[in-house]
């Protein structure tokens, strides 16, 4: 409650009389003091009078029922009768339409004591609510648009971690983060008793017209067949560049039998596939050599050596082929 000034308290008065409505039509309120029997306006600030479309002299007197909209009139008389009851500070909500506009407030509204001849006043301020909720709602895209931004960087960041992984020509991965996927897939298949294949590629001897157009067409089978090995792997799998004309796939979870069907499907396709350079038509080939873990090999290193023995068996064989490792069978003492 504000305090009950008397007559000693004049200069305070005064001050408060010239600070509040400065105050208030400073932050754009609209402040209103009425008869609180009679619901007549005594005073209003400038901001009010030009709200109800008069000049601050024009309004003492006056009603809203001879200002306003009858529905608007019962709304507002309803939210002063209700804080004249409670007999302290209430605020209430207003949303409405006026002059074609929509309107929506705040306002605060204060029941004086009774005066010496036992008269009390209303006090309202209003806070038109249209330009906080503005402003929320810009905070609130301020704060999408950092959040965007916070993905968008994080996106990116990922995307050059990822970069730095794989080889800039054919986006595989590089050997040594393939390394890493073989050790831990091995780890993993140890663990859960589960097998997985290794495949060893390299590209054949080039064609005569592929050798005469040199290290463009090179580069150009290699990374078409970089794409070939990502659409024919899948996420769980990993595939890397070894060297200039060398490939790996680690294929997880998969047996020998169809980790050869699969690869053989990938040679089909790599024998088929037509190239182009500087609109000529070209033609390549691939030997694969085929391991699996552990029944080709027991450890990471017997897995190296079984499929590059595979691979030079492919090769020995003329290319354009898959071969795979053999089997290792245990001999048990009877």
């Amino acid at each position: 409650m504000l305090p009950t000034l008397t007559s000693a308290d004049s200069a305070l008065e005064a001050a408060f009389a010239l600070l509040l409505p400065a105050l208030a039509e400073r932050q754009g309120v609209l402040l209103a003091v009425k008869d609180a029997a009679s619901g007549s306006y005594l005073w209003v600030n400038e901001a009010m009078a030009r709200w109800l479309h008069l000049e601050p002299a024009e309004v003492p007197g006056r009603t809203d029922a001879e200002l306003l909209d009858p529905t608007l009139v019962t709304t507002l008389r309803a939210a002063e009768h209700t804080a004249m009851s409670q007999g302290q500070p209430l605020t209430s909500e207003h949303r409405f339409e006026r002059d074609g506009d929509k309107h929506d407030y705040r306002v605060l509204r204060l029941l004086t004591p009774p005066d010496a001849e036992g008269r009390r006043l209303l006090c309202s301020a209003w806070t038109d609510q249209a330009a906080q909720k503005a402003k929320d709602a810009q905070l609130r895209a301020a704060l999408e648009q950092l959040e965007q931004l916070q993905r968008s960087i994080e996106t990116l960041r990922r995307e050059l971690q990822d970069h730095s992984l794989r080889d800039t020509r054919t986006g595989l991965y590089t050997r040594a983060h393939f390394d890493d996927q073989l050790r831990r897939e091995v780890d993993l298949s140890s663990r859960e008793h589960r097998e997985f294949a290794l495949v060893a590629i390299a590209v054949d001897p080039p064609t005569p017209r592929v050798a005469e157009l040199g290290q463009p067409a090179h580069t150009r089978i290699v990374e078409t067949l970089g794409r070939l090995l990502r659409g024919n792997t899948r996420a769980m799998d990993a595939s890397c560049r070894v060297d200039d004309s060398r490939f790996a796939v680690l294929l997880s979870g998969v047996g020998l039998a169809t980790a050869h069907a699969r690869v053989e499907s990938l040679r089909r396709e790599c024998a088929t596939q037509i190239v182009v350079l500087d609109g000529e038509e070209l033609r390549f080939s691939v030997s694969m050599g085929v391991a699996s873990y552990p029944h080709t090999a027991h450890s990471q290193e017997e897995l190296r050596e079984a499929c590059d023995s595979a691979l030079a068996e492919a090769q020995r064989r003329g290319g354009n082929v898959v071969t795979l490792a053999g089997i290792r069978f245990e001999r048990s003492d009877d």
